[in-house]
């Protein structure tokens, strides 16, 4: 069962960040079981050569763990690259209104669906596969639109009416942000927003979806348990960090303490 159609049954879903742009790290994590690993192309060193390369190593590791992308924006040119490269699905940031989910949609899906032109690239095994591509695409691949902005928000119900949005994925620091309440998690406003974002899902049949950063499993059970399907599970560069530092304090005290 590919993730989309996990993901539009209802199943919860857990993927993680890929900001290294490391192969290997990619491979490491995708052997770990996630359901997916999305490579951040809007916020880490990473293009579209990258990609392809932390795609295949994901491929090799775990044919079960989808390879996802977060794209740069909200652009046609980009999209269909990163597709080509053999991204499983795409989640856009920034979407903020019915205009801007159409366009990744657009993006995204071939005719009659969308406009996504064809040319040979790894998702086509090199252009030896178009046919049977071509067959399964529109249906396999997933979109999934970031809702960042207190003005998405706002326009959450145009944005989740638009055909063919499978998930829709809040990003706590930018919309808190936009609110001007940036990483105050437990203020109300973010709880009321967070709370409109599920309640349009639940009416659009919209996979809800959200990112914890901290690599805290209690985190993520505390989110499934408010109804969230679609959940990224800290970031590569977060669980390095926090595992060194909590065990290098956990060394220096016990020096300390000898």
């Amino acid at each position: 069962m590919t993730l989309r159609e996990r993901v539009n049954n209802g199943d919860a879903v857990i993927g993680s960040w890929i900001n290294t742009a490391s192969p290997i790290v990619a491979e490491i994590m995708a052997a770990a079981g996630f359901d997916f690993l999305a490579v951040d192309a809007e916020h880490a060193s990473v293009d579209v050569a990258a990609a392809q390369a932390i795609f295949q190593a994901i491929a090799a590791a775990n044919l079960d763990c989808a390879p996802m992308v977060r794209l740069p924006g909200n652009d046609y040119a980009v999209t269909k690259r990163y597709l080509d490269a053999g991204a499983a699905g795409i989640i856009v940031p920034f979407v903020n209104s019915a205009d801007d989910a159409r366009e990744a949609v657009r993006a995204a899906k071939y005719p009659p669906i969308g406009d996504r032109g064809l040319g040979f690239g790894r998702a086509q095994a090199y252009g030896f596969d178009v046919d049977a591509y071509l067959a399964r695409a529109n249906e396999e691949t997933l979109v999934c639109v970031q809702i960042e902005h207190i003005d998405a928000v706002r326009n959450i119900d145009d944005i989740l009416s638009v055909p063919n949005i499978d998930a829709a994925f809040i990003g706590p620091y930018d919309l808190t942000a936009s609110m001007g309440i940036a990483a105050q998690f437990d203020h109300p406003d973010y709880a009321k927003a967070r709370a409109e974002v599920m309640a349009a899902c639940a009416r659009h049949g919209v996979a809800p979806g959200i990112h914890v950063v901290p690599p805290s499993p209690d985190d993520v059970a505390r989110r499934l348990d408010d109804g969230f399907r679609f959940i990224a599970y800290s970031l590569d560069i977060t669980m390095l960090g926090t595992v060194c530092r909590d065990g290098l304090a956990g060394i220096r005290s016990q020096i300390k303490e000898a």
